[in-house]
């Protein structure tokens, strides 16, 4: 039974919810989250001065019983359209695990929500979630040439461990080298599927080429290349490549570029808010034109902005930029188009500023992955003979592993609260992941 006193918190708490601040709240004991109902909405009192609020519908619609949701696929098994809109609990109840909701029915219904999960789940209000330092993502500059991400190819092949690691190194600073890798193509693609199947383009599956012009593309050459990301001519471009320079004879030259464009938008939107903007709405078309059998252009034709982001958080999410790609700007308000050639000018300052770049050269041996979304990369020329493989991995093979692996070694707050929850593991995956 509830004391009075949590009564009265719960009470006078409700008409200011959204306002509160969050603070974590552990449950000691038996000493359990206040909870109230009323004719739409579950109340639930963390403590005194942090609340949440959960529509009876949408408590209904996620229940995770075996009838509702298929403990194996994942999937969901109730008709949310045969649910009241009107629906109310019969009772609900605070359990030390979790919120116990019983609905009417002509056979009842008893749905179970852990506290952990509701907690990540808030919306009203949201609650700012405690990041995992293993996750963060890190920005950096020319000055990561002291310290560059790096796992050994052994341990990557070693085991998912050690995958673990490479991946998270890739999250976090949006590259990675793997030292040790045998120069030869086969085991290069054998690292490059550790992550994921290799994704096919117009240049085939796996590359292993020279500077011969095989393929219709300056990447075919001895030519220097500026910082770009690749495939902007795609509606979805390409998520991770992977480089391997198998040898270098009879020249010099070719040393890799690496940019941060998250960082280099950081230092852009500083500096000159209005440039950020206009590379944030203004989109960009481009096309891959090479090739006598293939033109590619992104869909729709005027392509996306150089800067993307998130639409719940507005936060930065990916970067396109491919100059020497760009097609006709024909779609421009003529109001822009200075605005937004001093818009690309400033970001093309940034780029190319000594704090941005790392500059480094590549030896056999030694590959490097790069999240294509994020970080831009480039080429001093070359002269001589310069062979060199790699591959496309999808952003999404690339996410998909480094969440379960993430799930497996770095499990969040809730999986490490409900896993040992009866039922909540089936074809081990807890029913109450983050993904799901």
């Amino acid at each position: 039974m509830l004391q009075a006193s949590a009564r009265t918190a719960l009470c006078a708490s409700r008409r200011t919810l959204a306002s509160l601040p969050h603070k974590v709240y552990k449950v000691p004991g038996d000493d359990l989250p206040v909870i109230s109902s009323d004719e739409s909405q579950v109340a639930i009192g963390w403590d005194p001065r942090t609340w949440s609020r959960f529509h009876h519908i949408w408590l209904r619609d996620h229940c995770r019983c075996p009838l509702c949701f298929h403990p194996t696929t994942k999937q969901r098994l109730l008709n949310t359209f045969e649910v009241p809109r009107d629906i109310k609990p019969v009772s609900v109840e605070s359990k030390l695990d979790g919120l116990t909701v019983t609905w009417p029915s002509s056979q009842p219904h008893t749905s179970f929500y852990p506290w952990s999960w509701l907690r990540r789940n808030s919306y009203d209000p949201v609650h700012k979630q405690e990041q995992n330092r293993d996750h963060e993502q890190i920005l950096w500059g020319s000055k990561i040439a002291q310290s560059p991400p790096t796992i050994a190819y052994k341990e990557v092949m070693h085991d998912d461990l050690g995958l673990y690691k490479w991946l998270s190194n890739i999250h976090r600073f949006g590259f990675s080298f793997v030292t040790g890798v045998p120069p030869t193509p086969e085991k290069t693609q054998e690292l490059a599927e550790r992550i994921g199947f290799i994704r096919e383009t117009q240049y085939g599956g796996f590359w292993d080429f020279t500077s011969d012009l095989a393929k219709g593309d300056t990447a075919y050459t001895t030519l220097a290349l500026g910082a770009h990301t690749d495939t902007t001519y795609y509606t979805d471009p390409c998520g991770l490549q992977l480089f391997h320079l198998l040898s270098h004879t009879g020249g010099a030259g070719g040393a890799s570029l690496l940019v941060d464009g998250f960082y280099v938008a950081s230092i852009l939107k500083e500096l000159n808010p209005d440039a950020y903007k206009l590379l944030s709405t203004i989109p960009v078309p481009a096309h891959a034109a090479g090739e006598p059998s293939a033109l590619y252009q992104p869909s729709p034709v005027h392509g996306y902005p150089v800067l993307s982001h998130e639409a719940r958080t507005g936060l930065l999410s990916q970067v396109r930029w491919n100059n020497d790609d760009r097609s006709v700007m024909s779609h421009l308000d003529p109001h822009e188009v200075e605005a937004w050639y001093d818009a690309i000018r400033a970001w093309h300052q940034c780029l190319t500023s000594p704090d941005s770049e790392y500059w480094v050269q590549l030896q056999a041996g030694t590959a490097v992955v790069i999240d294509n979304h994020r970080v831009l990369h480039g080429r001093s020329s070359f002269t001589g003979a310069r062979r060199m493989c790699g591959a496309y991995v999808g952003v999404d093979e690339f996410r998909s592993k480094l969440a379960t692996l993430g799930d497996k070694y770095s499990p969040d707050d809730v999986l490490l609260a409900t896993n040992n929850l009866s039922d909540a593991v089936h074809n081990d995956r807890n029913i109450w992941n983050a993904a799901l």
